[in-house]
């Protein structure tokens, strides 16, 4: 990984050009340090968002957590495509690009008292990354953001590992559904392990983007003479086939609600409704509650997703150059 000394530096100097508070209408904003938190590298446009928003006045990387979740089973093969995309952001002159963690961690399992802190850990990799990042990067102006796209399970260990990581994180993940007026924590994602979902949104300050859009649309076959000759618009060139068309797999718009300051339109302030009890197929319904501890984005104004992206690929600066 980067050292901290570096990515401290460039939260140093966002937070030099702006105002200390989130500007938008979620508690975070462009000028966090993320982690990214995924298994699949291949379907959707995630870590090419990411490593171009670290080099374009975005959200700068601080690291990334990789594991295996029940739909892509293999934790090496996932790993492997992200250290790719590493290597290729390198290669192309983008800097504050951390090595990739990966993290094997099955999901947790509700104790038999059904208490939270009763949870055996797994002391996975990812875990301790998001304890120890938090730690020397979290202010109480700018924690560290956690933008999960996969089950949630190494950021509830990260809890069961050191209760405090919640002063210091905001999760922000693609997870879900809108069912007025509940968040739905189900599929996508939210049910690969519904256990850490119960924890997470308990004790983190959580934010669900549960608005998804067609991602096939980021970059079209007629855009491709368009990228930039380098290793970068090369990966870009060689995974468009690999995009995922079913709109709830575009992950990226957890990491587009914190960078683009007009991408979340309408966002609901919620709580976990736990009065039903444990659901071992989802995490608990996001209920709206005024001063609740959640956060539930049920709008984006998808177009300026692209746009963006091709503003970032497309100016040399971004690369350095």
């Amino acid at each position: 990984m980067i050292g901290l000394a570096m990515v401290a530096s460039a939260c140093t100097e966002i937070l030099d050009a702006g105002h200390s508070r989130p500007h938008e209408l979620l508690p975070v904003d462009e000028r966090n340090p993320v982690i990214l938190y995924q298994d699949d590298w291949s379907g959707d446009w995630l870590g090419e968002y990411a490593v171009l928003f670290a080099n374009s006045g975005g959200p700068p990387l601080a690291g990334i957590v990789v594991n295996a979740s029940k739909i892509w089973t293999n934790l090496n093969i996932n790993a492997s495509g992200w250290n790719d995309l590493v290597a290729a952001a390198r290669s192309s002159g983008l800097k504050g690009i951390p090595d990739v963690t990966a993290s094997a961690g099955a999901p947790l399992v509700r104790p038999a008292d059904g208490l939270i802190d009763s949870t055996a850990p797994n002391h996975s990799a990812g875990a301790q990354l998001i304890v120890d990042v938090s730690r020397g990067l979290s202010t109480p102006e700018r924690p560290v953001v956690v933008v999960a796209a996969t089950s949630l399970t190494d950021i509830a260990d990260a809890y069961l590992v050191d209760p405090t990581v919640i002063d210091r994180v905001v999760v922000v993940a693609a997870l879900g559904s809108f069912a007025a007026p509940n968040g739905i924590m189900g599929g996508p994602n939210g049910d690969m392990d519904p256990w850490s979902d119960w924890i997470v949104t308990q004790r983190f300050r959580y934010v669900q983007v549960s608005s998804y859009y067609d991602q096939t649309g980021d970059v079209t076959s007629a855009q491709l003479p368009s990228l930039p000759q380098n290793a970068l618009g090369t990966r870009i060139a060689n995974k468009r086939p690999n995009i995922i068309s079913v709109n709830t797999a575009s992950d990226q718009v957890a990491l587009l609600a914190v960078a683009l300051s007009t991408f979340a339109v309408a966002v609901q302030r919620a709580s976990p409704d736990v009065a039903a009890g444990f659901d071992s197929t989802q995490g608990p319904p996001l209920a709206p509650a005024v001063s609740g501890p959640s956060w539930l984005v049920t709008q984006i104004d998808a177009p300026v997703a692209a746009a963006r992206l091709w503003q970032m690929l497309e100016d040399p600066h971004t690369f350095g150059l």
